[in-house]
Order: structure tokens, then C-alpha cells, then sequence
């Protein structure tokens, strides 16, 4: 009966999480295929963990630091990928496709100019709207760290986007 129970609480865990860890791993990643495929293997990784997880506090803030680690290991195999091609062949421009509006390719285009841990504090910050402390414990750093790697990340992506549009981003979240 444990394990019906479980598998219950689990696939409850699924339902209520899944798409919000497939957002991350897209924003984090830049590639929506590949946020699939992240936030289905952390939810695997969480599944073999689940008799302790299902215990825990926020399993929630575990799962965002499996995605988070998940893409920072994608993001690492990709540029060692783009170097080695690189050697070879000319690099080839990136093909965006559906209809984005040309602000979200800005940001995004943006975001991935920035380092991972700095991308990461700021998609949390607020594209999920996170306090410091989840963000914090989601990326398993400090509230300092947290604090300090927004800031400087809101500053390059200003550097890049200019003061308005960051303004529109963090009013964003206010507003939510």
C-alpha cells in the first residue's frame, strides 16, 4: 500500500510541476526540446529519490536544483560541442522558429550572453518570481550570492537591452 501511496503523491508532484520545470529548463537552455527532455529526467532522478523527497520540506526547490544542474551540464556539453565543430566548420547562424515577438528574442538572446549561475538567479528572480531564499536554495548558494548574481546579471542584460526594457522586465514581476 506504501507504494501506491507513493506512486500517488508522486504523480500528483508530476501534474503540479512538470510544465513550471519545463519553463525553467527553457529559459535556462534557450531550447524547448531539450526543456522537455531536462525536466523529464529531473522528475525521473526525483522518482528514484521519492521515499525521501516525499518527506522533505519543499521537494519542489530539489527539483528546480536537479533542472538547474541538468542545464547547466547541457549547456556545458553544448559550447565543448560548438568548440569542436568549431575547429571544422565555420559556425552557422541559430534559426529561431515560431512566431516570437521581437522583444522575448532580445531577451532571450540576452539571457544566454549571460554566465549560468548569473542566467539562472535572474530567470528565477523573475521569470518565476522566487524570493532570494527559494532561489537560493533552488540553486544551493547563498542569499548573498543570490543577491549579488541578480544584480550584476540585471545590469549586463540592462548593458545589452538597455534601462527601459529591464525596467519592463522587473516591473514584470511586481506586477504579477
Amino acid at each position: 500500500m506504501l507504494v501506491d501511496d507513493a506512486a500517488a503523491e508522486f504523480h500528483d508532484f508530476f501534474e503540479r510541476h512538470y510544465a513550471e520545470l519545463a519553463r525553467l529548463a527553457h529559459l535556462l537552455t534557450g531550447e524547448k526540446d531539450v526543456a522537455d527532455d531536462l525536466a523529464a529526467d529531473a522528475l525521473v532522478a526525483l522518482w528514484h529519490r521519492w521515499d525521501r523527497l516525499r518527506a522533505a520540506q519543499h521537494p519542489v526547490a530539489y527539483a528546480r536544483g536537479v533542472v538547474a544542474n541538468l542545464a547547466r551540464e547541457w549547456i556545458r556539453s553544448r559550447v565543448r560541442e560548438r568548440r569542436r565543430v568549431a575547429l571544422f566548420w565555420s559556425r552557422s547562424t541559430d534559426v529561431v522558429d515560431g512566431p516570437d515577438v521581437a522583444g522575448v528574442l532580445d531577451v532571450r538572446s540576452a539571457l544566454t550572453r549571460l554566465p549560468f549561475r548569473k542566467r539562472a538567479c535572474v530567470v528565477l528572480r523573475h521569470a518565476f518570481d522566487l524570493s532570494e531564499k527559494d532561489t537560493a536554495a533552488a540553486l544551493g548558494i547563498s542569499v548573498g550570492t543570490v543577491k549579488s548574481q541578480t544584480s550584476k546579471g540585471m545590469a549586463e542584460l540592462e548593458s545589452v537591452l538597455g534601462a527601459e526594457a529591464v525596467g519592463e522586465l522587473a516591473a514584470g514581476r511586481r506586477n504579477r
